[in-house]
């Protein structure tokens, strides 16, 4: 998708002299994608995420080629179900954090299925109802 990007920057506080900015073309694939191939979207539901910037119906560009580290935003699946949640690792240990403090910690039990999926890069949000 190509859109048009403005070489200068746009204030967020008081208005600045239009005319000054010029335009060139921006691809948002190419800004947003890094491993096409390994790259999904997904749209998140519910709002467990919300401290980290992540709202009920935004879409997450969520990379499969990034290896997981702690401290990632990542989509995991827990007893089949697919989660946004922050990964927290220790000592071999793991655990999946809400970044609402109404959600409790995911902390896998013995025979517990949970597969970290993918690693979520950015968080694309409509402000149009």
């Amino acid at each position: 998708m190509l859109l048009h990007e403005l070489v200068a920057s746009v204030r967020a506080g008081f208005p600045s002299p239009a005319e000054d900015l010029g335009a060139k073309r921006i691809d948002l694939t190419a800004k947003l994608i890094k491993h096409p191939q390994a790259t999904f979207l997904l749209r998140a539901r519910g709002d467990s995420m919300r401290e980290a910037g992540i709202f009920d119906g935004d879409v997450l560009v969520v990379d499969r080629a990034i290896p997981p580290r702690s401290g990632h935003v990542v989509i995991a699946i827990v007893e089949g179900e697919f989660v946004c949640k922050s990964l927290w690792m220790r000592a071999g240990r793991m655990k999946l954090k809400a970044a609402n403090p109404c959600y409790p910690d995911i902390v896998p039990r013995d025979g517990q299925s949970v597969e970290v999926w993918g690693v979520v890069l950015h968080a694309i949000k409509s402000l149009q109802a």
